[in-house]
């Protein structure tokens, strides 16, 4: 079978498994708060224990070395996301969503580190890197796919119960299009890369960022929806923002995947997303239309292309390790996450509101491009006096 089909069906999997499967919640919260189903702090506890499930499922992926543990994996991650996405039509108040969103934090999880691990070697391959970096536009359609149905479940007056039923019919007929075609494991997976070709102290500050990253980018991501009903009232307006920032997610990406070696480093680009993130969270600040509509553009556009050079920037430090450190900075990706809901809850519990958890997400992203910044000081240094830095593309 042809990579680009194998990697067509690793971009539908990503699709499902992160934008129903992992972000569904997003759009569904102002139902759920309206409903009364849960208050704004229960929101928060909810999400983190999506997140929590997500850091669980990392770990547990990092060390699923042989074949047949990455397809069980892969495949039950991806059944899980439709079934636990289908028992949330049953769900009623904070503790049955608490327990599906957890689940379907260790399945995305799964999914995502299963499908980097096999789909970015085999770009790699085919001789289609760029491809392979496509693939990564898969949750920002999928976000723009569950955006959609909640803008048309809205309009039709129709009850968050309905809408999970939904989501979770359109995420088996998009499993079933795939699970014959997605990528395969090889026959042997390489457990653990050389120490000649690893940069342990690279991946650690790399794993770093990406923790600061999960810690700016999920506080607007996870409440955005949330926090455009309450500027339009419930309104269908409120609906469009979430669709629009998956498709500026993936937009972001093709922007990325298109760019010349002549443009600048991994690192360059990271610390643009990074920066251009901060000032998305700060706009959100604001809170009225124009805001969020800014932070839509300044936080969706750079979401998902953040990820894939963070991943970019793993296999030029360590490229023998693919799956191992797909795993590690997943995990710490999703230590970061966890403290953004905490911290949203925290921030909704004694200021009634979510603008300090903002505060602290928007330093967060700045901290994380700074420690970029200065890496690549020391790496121009280094070169300026004979020295040999580890990977500076």
């Amino acid at each position: 079978m042809s990579p680009l089909i194998r990697l067509s069906a690793s971009f539908i999997a990503l699709m499902m498994a992160m934008g129903i499967g992992r972000f569904a919640l997003t759009p569904q919260l102002p139902h759920l708060l309206s409903e009364g189903q849960i208050d704004l702090t229960g929101a928060g506890l909810i999400a983190a224990a999506n997140y929590l499930g997500y850091f669980l499922g990392a770990v547990d992926a990092m060390f699923s070395r042989r074949p047949a543990q990455v397809r069980r994996r892969l495949l039950g991650g991806l059944w899980l996301c439709v079934l636990l996405t289908l028992a949330s039509f049953w769900a009623h108040g904070f503790w049955p969503h608490l327990i599906l969103r957890f689940g379907t934090g260790v399945a995305s999880a799964w999914v995502l580190v299963m499908i980097t691990a096999l789909s970015q070697p085999l770009a790699a391959a085919a001789g289609r890197p760029r491809l392979g970096a496509l693939v990564f536009a898969g949750p920002g359609l999928g976000i723009f796919l569950t955006g959609l149905l909640a803008l048309s479940s809205n309009l039709l007056g129709q009850t968050s119960a309905t809408l999970w039923l939904v989501y979770a019919a359109v995420g088996l007929v998009m499993l079933l299009g795939i699970v014959r075609i997605l990528p395969q494991p090889p026959v042997t997976v390489a457990a653990v890369a050389s120490v000649a070709t690893s940069d342990h102290r690279g991946i650690g500050r790399l794993g770093l960022v990406y923790a600061l990253y999960g810690v700016g980018y999920i506080i607007p991501a996870t409440f955005l929806s949330q926090m455009a009903s309450a500027q339009f009232h419930g309104q269908w307006q409120a609906d469009l923002f979430w669709p629009c920032f998956g498709l500026a997610a993936a937009i972001g990406v093709v922007l990325v995947s298109v760019r010349r070696p002549t443009w600048g480093t991994t690192r360059h680009w990271l610390m643009a997303t990074l920066w251009l993130q901060a000032a998305g969270v700060f706009a959100c600040l604001l809170g009225n239309g124009p805001g969020l509509a800014l932070g839509v553009i300044l936080c969706g556009t750079p979401f998902l292309a953040c990820m894939q050079l963070v991943i970019q920037r793993s296999r030029e430090l360590a490229p023998q390790s693919t799956q191992r450190n797909a795993g590690l900075l997943t995990a710490c990706f999703a230590v970061g996450q966890l403290s953004g809901p905490l911290l949203a809850a925290l921030s909704s519990h004694f200021s009634g509101g979510l603008q300090p958890a903002l505060v602290v997400a928007g330093i967060g992203l700045l901290i994380a491009g700074s420690l970029l910044f200065s890496s690549l000081r020391t790496a121009q240094a280094l070169c300026a006096n004979g020295g040999e830095p580890t990977a500076q593309h």
